[in-house]
């Protein structure tokens, strides 16, 4: 069984697009659960997405350095820089899309939901072509 689940890994992870992709998936659970979280305790919509945007920030910065970009020496400070900077458009785009969207009557997990695939394929191009074009 484990042959057969590195036989698997090793295409996927030669991947760039796949790898982060699976980065994505772990920095959307932390954040779409600290977003749960804080919408359960009456935070309002847009005050939990920024919320669960930042700690999905960071859980994608440490998968991202170590495991999709080849950051070899180490990321250099422009890139943690252009990184967060992205994050933050990304952040902005969600935050714009769950507000709206919540004001119009859609549940704010939906919302939040709705708001992933604009702000993932925005950010993926960012930091590929631009934040870790290099790497």
């Amino acid at each position: 069984m484990a042959d057969w689940l590195r036989t698997l890994a090793v295409p996927i992870s030669r991947l760039m697009f796949a790898r982060y992709l699976l980065a994505s998936i772990c920095a959307l659970s932390g954040d779409f659960l600290l977003f749960l979280m804080l919408d359960r305790v009456g935070v309002p919509p847009v005050a939990a997405a920024c919320g669960g945007y930042a700690l999905g920030l960071l859980i994608h910065w440490v998968i991202s350095v170590r495991f999709v970009f080849d950051t070899a020496p180490g990321p250099t400070h422009g890139q943690r820089l252009a990184f967060v900077a992205s994050a933050l458009l990304g952040m902005g785009m969600t935050m714009a899309m769950v507000g709206g969207l919540s004001l119009i009557g859609v549940a704010p997990a939906l919302a939040k939901l709705l708001s992933v695939p604009a702000s993932f394929l925005t950010v993926y191009a960012i930091r590929k072509y631009g934040v870790f074009a290099r790497a």
